[in-house]
C-alpha cells in the first residue's frame, strides 16, 4: 500500500512543526516547500535525521521545487508573513493574499486531489483566495483556526477549574480573530456546560482571553507568534483526513446556506473524513448567539471585499 504523502507549504515554525508532528505521527511521507532556497532542504534534513532516534519510517525532504509534491493527499498552506505586534490582521490581507494565491496555483497544479488546509492569516479570507485559485469544490479547501480557537479555550478552562484538559470541551463558532464566538453553553467539563460550573464573569473573562489568545501570545513573544498550538490543530485536521476518521472538529468551511450564511467561509462544526468536510453540523442559535454569529461572518466578508 502506498504510504499518504502530505505537502507542507511554507518552511517556517508552523509549517516545520506541522511537518514534525505529522513525520514523526508515522501518519505520511511529509514535502516541506519554501521559497527560499536551503531553508525547506535544511529543515527536512534535520527532520530526516531525527528518525531514526523518534523511530518512524516517514520520509521528510525539503525543497523550492513543486514537482517534488506531485501526488499529494493533503497540501497544508502555512506560507505567508506572521503578524507582528501592533499590526493587525488586515494589514497582513493584501501582502498574504498574494502569496497564497501564487503556492495555491502550483500545489493544485500538481496534486488536483488533494485537500487543502489552509493556516495563513487572516485566516478566513485567505480561504476564499485559496478556494479560487484551486478552482476545488468546497469539500477540498478548509480553514484551520477553529481547533486552534477551542484548544485556547479549553486549556483556560481546565486551568480555571483545576481539571485535566482531556475532560475539556470547547466550542467556538465564527471568523478567526477579536469576532469569534466561543458558546459557553456547548462547552464543557465532561459533560457538564462551564456556564453551570462559572459565575457569567468569569465565562465572560475566558471568552474574551480565548477571543485575544493570539495577540497575548505575540505580545510576550515580541518577535513572532504562536507555533506550537497552531502546528498540533493543523495536524489534527491531516489525522482525521488521512484515516478517515469522522472527527467532528471546528474548522473554517464555505457555508452555502448553513448558520444563514452563504458563500462565505467562516467557523462551524464540521465532519472531516477522507475527502475533507464530509458535512457541516448545523445547530440552532439563539438570537444573541447567532447576531455574535452574524457579525463574525459580517467581518469576514468584510476582509473578503477588501480583496474585490
Amino acid at each position: 500500500m502506498a504510504r499518504n504523502k502530505v505537502t507542507v507549504i511554507g518552511a517556517g515554525n508552523v509549517g516545520a512543526t506541522t511537518a514534525q508532528r505529522i513525520a514523526e505521527a508515522g501518519l505520511a511521507d511529509v514535502v516541506l516547500v519554501d521559497i527560499v532556497e536551503g531553508l525547506p532542504q535544511g529543515k527536512g534534513l534535520d527532520l530526516a535525521e531525527a528518525a531514526p532516534v523518534v523511530g518512524h519510517d516517514s520520509r521528510v525532504i525539503g525543497t523550492n521545487d513543486y514537482a517534488e509534491t506531485a501526488g499529494s493527499d493533503v497540501v497544508v498552506v502555512t506560507s505567508g508573513l506572521a503578524r507582528q505586534p501592533g499590526m493587525s490582521r488586515d494589514d497582513l490581507l493584501a501582502k498574504n493574499a498574494g502569496i497564497v494565491r501564487s503556492v495555491v496555483l502550483a500545489a493544485a497544479q500538481h496534486s488536483p486531489d488533494a485537500v487543502l488546509i489552509v493556516v495563513t492569516n487572516p485566516l478566513d479570507a485567505m480561504c476564499h483566495v485559496a478556494l479560487q485559485a484551486s478552482g476545488f469544490p468546497r469539500e477540498r479547501v478548509l480553514g484551520m483556526a477553529g481547533v486552534l480557537d477551542s484548544a485556547r479555550f479549553r486549556t483556560f478552562i481546565a486551568e480555571e477549574l483545576g481539571v485535566s484538559v482531556e475532560d475539556t470541551n470547547a466550542f467556538v463558532l465564527g471568523g478567526h480573530g477579536d469576532t469569534m464566538v466561543p458558546l459557553s453553553r456547548y462547552s464543557t467539563v465532561s459533560g457538564i456546560p462551564i456556564t453551570e460550573l462559572l459565575s457569567s464573569d468569569r465565562v465572560r473573562a475566558l471568552e474574551e482571553r480565548t477571543a485575544n489568545g493570539g495577540a497575548e501570545v505575540v505580545a510576550l513573544l515580541k518577535t513572532g507568534s504562536a507555533f506550537y498550538a497552531p502546528a498540533a490543530s493543523a495536524f489534527e485536521m491531516v489525522d482525521a483526513i488521512l484515516r478517515d476518521r469522522k472527527r467532528v472538529l471546528p474548522c473554517a468551511v464555505y457555508l452555502q446556506g448553513e448558520f444563514h450564511t452563504r458563500d462565505l467561509f467562516v467557523g462551524v462544526p464540521a465532519i472531516l473524513g477522507r475527502r475533507g468536510l464530509e458535512r457541516v453540523l448545523e445547530i440552532e442559535l439563539t438570537a444573541d448567539e447567532q447576531a455574535a454569529f452574524d457579525r463574525s461572518a459580517a467581518a469576514v466578508r468584510e476582509l473578503v471585499d477588501k480583496l474585490g
